[in-house]
């Protein structure tokens, strides 16, 4: 059986990211083996803004559904895609609740391409990684929550920031706020 047979019978003929039914095509997902395990079908248009997400980030939107697909390839892409118009903001959300298990997370992030992110360090120099834990060393006041961020508070599955080492993501009284990696030191 062919890699497009295989790929259209797994997909029930449709585009894996939005639903689409006509032009599909083979798309490989890097790094590539030739395998249906390495690959997904897309429509013209999910393959034509697969390399450049942003020129329509809305048309990703799709991917609310089709992230949660139990296919590896089709996730890895979904993440690549979310993380790449993050600055959207609601891609964001998408992200935060997106669970990819570590070997599709390190194959997401192998196939990224490009300069290596810079690292994300606490106030002692610890690295932080996506999902760790840290605490606040100092009260932090939340602006445009109301609250204060006490010192000593633990912050759990923490979220890197995409393009600022300074910052990470995470919840603090059932809030999803951005902490300055300075004022932290991991758990």
């Amino acid at each position: 059986m062919s890699l497009e047979a295989q790929l259209r019978e797994r997909a029930e003929d449709k585009c894996e990211l939005c639903g689409a039914t006509e032009n599909l095509k083979v798309r490989e997902v890097s790094p590539a083996d030739g395998s249906a395990d390495r690959a997904i079908l897309v429509c013209e248009t999910c393959d034509n803004l697969i390399d450049n997400p942003e020129a329509n980030p809305n048309h990703w939107r799709c991917l609310n559904e089709s992230m949660w697909s139990p296919v590896p390839a089709v996730q890895v892409t979904a993440w690549r895609i979310l993380n790449a118009i993050a600055a959207e903001g609601w891609p964001r959300d998408l992200l935060e609740m997106l669970y990819l298990e570590p070997e599709v997370q390190a194959w997401a992030e192998e196939g990224q391409g490009g300069e290596a992110a810079p690292e994300v360090r606490d106030a002692h120099g610890n690295p932080l990684s996506d999902g760790d834990s840290v605490v606040i060393l100092k009260d932090l006041p939340v602006k445009g929550a109301g609250f204060t961020a006490k010192q000593g508070t633990k912050v759990s599955n923490i979220r890197l920031v995409p393009d600022d080492p300074t910052h990470i993501q995470g919840k603090v009284n059932g809030v999803s706020i951005y902490l300055k990696t300075e004022f932290l030191k991991k758990a």
